[in-house]
């Protein structure tokens, strides 16, 4: 009996041993199956936050204006890739103090006022180099979940070529205020000396007269060249391209300036072969060669020659040239000669009658094509004005 009941309370502790063991490796997969979900969701969290940092990180990288956002010690905590170009920055500059890193007292400042006022708007920074800039500033302080630890978040925007224009824009008023009022003010004192009694001596009045229809034209050409360069600057100009002899278009423009290339004893010399044809609408063609022709006899030497030539660079383009020899141009003003209204010697300009618009005109027409103008120049020895078009296909 005593071994039955052993045997029996061994059955039992077996059974209950084998029931126990089995929840603790059931419990043991269970646990090694939360743990495995645990670290799944860690992951993904993880790769989430990854994610999301790679987004914001895009988001900075492509971003038109620089960033920079500084910690509670104001150092550099963060910078995108503009900032370092418009600063021009050739290190890492995080963990800096905003002054060791733009060396810009302006924007200590700034930042130190966004901490103050919670935010800074508008304020603009002038970056003096080779190529200065002007940034407008942006600065906000911010602040954690905890409200313990505050930041400064700055943000630059270049308006620099906004300032450019602006100023283009004023310098244009400023020139063709200047460019009209100067022959209404001479066509109104001659109408007025008329009246005064003047129309009573037929020779004085005659003279007048052929004074103010000459400056009229020059309002009207003046008019007229302003809407072409707008037209053509806004590209409301289709071009009609077509195959057109060189050499024939020269000869055209030489015919039409003959009389003037006569009065000041002038050649023109049309050097150009005539196999050479180009790809260009003919009635704007014929205005870059005129303006180029009619300054070469304007400008040049009473007495000289004014040659015309052109050559095949390559099987796109050809380029052509009109060459004098006449005072030339300053190094200093031959950048700037393609400008609107901008001349070398302002009272023989308008002794000679231009509007200050035609080399600009010239320079607009050739882009249109696809080409490029410039000009050679050496004071004494003349001057040279190439231009590029594409050669017939």
């Amino acid at each position: 009996m005593p071994t039955l009941l052993i045997l029996i309370l061994a059955a039992a502790l077996v059974v209950v041993l084998w029931i126990w063991l089995t929840r603790e490796r059931r419990l043991e997969a269970q646990v090694r199956q939360l743990q495995l979900e645990l670290a799944s969701v860690k992951a993904a969290r993880n790769l989430a936050l990854i994610e999301e940092q790679d987004k914001q990180q895009t988001v900075f990288n492509s971003m038109v204006e620089g960033l920079l956002i500084l910690d509670e010690n104001g150092r550099v905590q963060f910078s995108n890739p503009t900032l370092g170009t418009l600063f021009d920055l050739r290190h890492e500059i995080r963990g800096q103090t905003l002054l060791e890193a733009l060396r810009h007292h302006e924007l200590k400042a700034v930042a130190e006022r966004s901490l103050l006022e919670g935010r800074v708007t508008d304020f603009e920074l002038t970056l003096s180099g080779r190529e200065p800039r002007v940034l407008q500033v942006n600065a906000a302080s911010f602040r954690d979940r905890d409200r313990a630890h505050a930041g400064t978040i700055l943000v630059f925007h270049d308006l620099t070529r906004i300032k450019q224009l602006e100023n283009v824009r004023k310098e244009f008023v400023a020139n063709v205020s200047h460019e009209l009022r100067t022959p209404l003010s001479l066509i109104k004192g001659y109408v007025e000396t008329l009246i005064d009694g003047a129309k009573d001596d037929p020779a004085i009045a005659l003279r007048f007269l052929q004074t103010i229809e000459k400056h009229a034209d020059r309002l009207s050409f003046l008019i007229e060249d302003l809407l072409t360069i707008s037209q053509l600057e806004a590209g409301q100009i289709v071009l009609n391209q077509q195959a057109l002899s060189l050499s024939e278009q020269i000869d055209q423009v030489i015919r039409d300036l003959h009389s003037r290339a006569v009065e000041r004893q002038i050649t023109l010399c049309n050097e150009v072969a005539t196999e050479l044809v180009v790809n260009a609408d003919g009635d704007r063609f014929q205005q870059v060669l005129f303006n180029l022709v009619d300054n070469a006899v304007k400008y040049g030497r009473q007495g000289g020659m004014v040659r015309l030539g052109a050559r095949r660079m390559n099987t796109e383009m050809v380029e052509g040239w009109v060459a004098d020899d006449g005072p030339g141009i300053p190094p200093e003003a031959s950048e700037r000669v393609f400008e609107r209204f901008f001349r070398v010697d302002r009272a023989r300009s308008r002794d000679a009658g231009g509007t200050g618009l035609g080399l600009s005109i010239v320079k607009h027409i050739v882009q249109s094509h696809g080409g490029e103008v410039r000009v050679e120049t050496e004071p004494g020895k003349g001057c040279t004005f190439y231009y590029t078009l594409p050669a017939r296909a």
